[in-house]
């Protein structure tokens, strides 16, 4: 049985409560789950304002036309625009707060700024070398996949600042291409970015599961049975050996042993939204 599941982090999440039972599946889904329970033009309406992203780092490493920088796009093939953006409009504690999260996670990365090649433009690092008492400058093009991809995730998390921002932010494995060290970064910077809108994750890596504090709630399994994918809270069992500390997420997903709620997929079972229902 193919699995994939999902980590999120939903504004205003406290500690875990032992014995607490099972959800719907929306419900670690905050505002989202929110607009369904209205209607589901409310929702429709809330995911037109969602970003999504897929992080491509070949194209974020291209020289890019200049583009309207106020949101990321999909596969980052804006961020030079978007990190221009920043600098002429955000507070300066916004580009800060994104340099100190890319530096935790790439630590001999200094910082990242607009910079443009004729009519073109394009990211540039200041990053350390060996034998150099200063970070040398680099382009995009010169940079790794980790650190264009780490960048591109800080950028979609702490996006539209001034702006209308996304209410929901969702990013397919935010940690590919990352080093293992980097994942307690990563998840700092999930959570901050979760106190300001919805973030919602995919991930396969135990790795960035392995935190004691992620709460059972935050966890949704993803499951395709016969073609059709169903999606539900993890199971009595999971939820109960996470509430009692005796496993993390991670140490449960490298086990087989984070599974979906039956009784919540049996719930599901022929049941489809129309969202265009009056």
């Amino acid at each position: 049985m193919s699995q994939v599941y999902d980590h999120t982090w939903g504004k205003g999440r406290g500690p875990r409560a032992a014995g607490r039972g099972p959800r719907e599946p929306s419900s670690a889904l905050g505002p989202t789950a929110a607009a369904l329970r209205s209607s589901p033009r409310a929702l429709v309406g809330v995911m037109i304002k969602a970003g999504f992203y897929n992080l491509n780092p070949k194209l974020m490493r291209e020289l890019q036309k200049p583009q309207d920088g106020r949101l990321p796009k999909p596969a980052g093939e804006s961020i030079a625009s978007v990190i221009r953006q920043l600098e002429r409009t955000a507070s300066t504690s916004v580009l800060d707060g994104i340099s100190e999260y890319l530096h935790a996670m790439a630590p001999t990365v200094h910082g990242v700024r607009h910079t443009s090649i004729g009519p073109m433009e394009t990211l540039e690092f200041r990053q350390d070398i060996t034998d150099s008492n200063q970070p040398w400058r680099f382009l995009a093009r010169n940079m790794s996949d980790g650190t264009l991809r780490a960048l591109g995730v800080l950028t979609a998390l702490f996006q539209g600042q001034g702006e209308e921002p996304s209410r929901l932010v969702a990013i397919e494995e935010p940690e590919t291409a990352l080093h293992p060290g980097a994942f307690a970064a990563l998840r700092e910077a999930l959570k901050r970015a979760a106190e300001q809108r919805q973030v919602l994750i995919t991930s396969h890596s135990p790795p960035l599961l392995d935190d004691p504090e992620l709460p059972a709630d935050s966890l949704l399994a993803v499951v395709s049975t016969g073609g059709e994918t169903q999606i539900a809270p993890a199971d009595p069992a999971s939820r109960e050996a996470l509430q009692s500390d005796l496993f993390t997420a991670g140490e449960l997903l490298r086990l087989n042993q984070l599974e979906p709620d039956p009784e919540v997929l049996e719930s599901q079972s022929g049941k489809q939204l129309d969202l265009f229902a009056d």
